[in-house]
């Protein structure tokens, strides 16, 4: 579980390259460092931030924001930011953050787990049992079927067949 002051990704979008930055605080913040992993970060814009007046910039791994004329973020909680990015992973996480006072003393700050974007798996192979149902593609032999009905093979050899064998050695 997350403490009283702590930082998560919402709204995670990978392929749009967009997220939030959500803070929940208990005392105001007067500045913030946080850098990324699984991102180049392109524009950081809005939220609490931008209402406290702040000035905010980027790297392609970090944003920073802080206010010239000594505002804060009052406690509470919501958007602090959101960024544009290109993806540059399946996930999104924080490395690390840097949270502070009106005064620059150090707040401390627990951050939210890992975006991870979850894919949906097509069976895209047409000799498969569930060609194009998502999840991975399940064939007959997987299940020690001879088809994808369920069917067998009898003592002969012959898939679904009745155990009529012929011996056709005998025959000339």
């Amino acid at each position: 579980p997350l403490g009283d002051n702590y930082l998560t990704l919402e709204n995670v979008d990978l392929d749009a390259g967009t997220a939030d930055v959500y803070m929940s605080n208990t005392e105001p913040v007067g500045g913030f460092q946080i850098s990324f992993t699984g991102a180049d970060i392109l524009a950081v814009s809005g939220g609490s931030s931008a209402d406290a007046g702040f000035m905010v910039s980027s790297s392609s791994s970090m944003i920073f924001g802080f206010s010239l004329s000594g505002a804060t973020i009052p406690a509470g909680e919501g958007t602090l930011i959101s960024l544009t990015f290109t993806a540059t992973d399946s996930e999104l996480c924080f490395d690390e953050a840097t949270m502070s006072d009106s005064a620059g003393s150090a707040i401390d700050f627990d951050l939210g787990d890992c975006y991870i974007e979850e894919s949906a798996v097509t069976c895209d192979d047409e000799t498969a049992c569930n060609f194009g149902a998502e999840q991975d593609c399940q064939y007959p032999e997987d299940f020690g079927w001879c088809d994808c009905t369920g069917n067998v093979d009898d003592e002969c050899g012959i898939c679904d067949g009745e155990n009529y064998c012929i011996d056709t050695s005998s025959i000339i």
